[in-house]
């Protein structure tokens, strides 16, 4: 099977169509989002549509939780929280329902996911290091992990041949098949933090163990111009520019 990953969408919905289009194209025919469907983006609603017309399997991340206040809006910057009181005010209630019933984790046979560590996943922790890998790579339920949250790309891999020993890279093509655990985000959809401002998603053929993260332009202008038309802070448009 070959599965799609969606990593943080951040309610833009330029970026998540081509992100789509693309992964249909590789013959993608499962799709997962490691959440943060909502926040920052001006398109909070019709993202989280595509995702239901998907049925795609879809974690809560914190600014989901934040939008239907499970998670305190005063813990995000000022441009973060204006985004999300903005969309609470936007969101049809069978969409902030939706939201609410988001789970924290989701597992399938070959792998599993959530939105910051499979450890504490409550807890929105980030895994952006070696250092932060071995409580999630220790509970994990699954040979591989997905999760979001930092919106980098990055992937820690144990090997069967040498289980003591961590490998970190963020290489684009990563082999799984030799892996007894993989702890692996896959960057954002709607907004990269890696100075690369293409959007990133991934590609898991769970037979052949390859996972692979592609990246492509999608229409920044066209997401900056209704970012700005909703009157959301110009800096969360000026971002997706940088890829930061």
């Amino acid at each position: 099977m070959k599965i799609g990953i969606l990593g943080d969408i951040h309610g833009n919905l330029s970026a998540l169509k081509t992100a789509i289009r693309l992964l249909e194209s590789r013959g993608v025919n499962h799709f997962i989002s490691v959440g943060d469907v909502v926040g920052y983006g001006a398109a909070p609603g019709e993202c989280i549509e595509l995702l239901r017309n998907l049925g795609a399997g879809v974690v809560k991340g914190n600014h989901d939780a934040a939008c239907v206040e499970e998670v305190d809006d005063r813990r995000f910057n000022q441009a973060a929280r204006q985004a999300i009181q903005w969309t609470r005010t936007v969101l049809e209630d069978e969409d902030l329902d939706w939201l609410r019933a988001l789970p924290m984790t989701l597992e399938w046979e070959e792998f599993q996911v959530a939105h910051g560590t499979p450890f504490r996943p409550e807890e929105y922790n980030y895994f952006l290091n070696l250092g932060d890998a071995p409580p999630s790579l220790d509970c994990m339920t699954r040979p591989v992990a997905f999760v979001g949250h930092s919106h980098i790309p990055v992937s820690v891999v144990r090997l069967n041949e040498c289980p003591k020993r961590l490998a970190y890279t963020p290489d684009l093509q990563v082999d799984l098949s030799d892996a007894s655990q993989a702890l692996i985000n896959v960057g954002s959809v709607g907004q990269p933090r890696d100075e690369d401002p293409r959007l990133a998603a991934g590609l898991y053929d769970t037979e052949s163990g390859q996972l692979e993260i592609l990246r492509a332009d999608y229409d920044i202008d066209r997401e900056s111009a209704r970012i700005r038309a909703a009157g959301l802070p110009s800096i969360l448009a000026d971002r997706l520019y940088l890829g930061v």
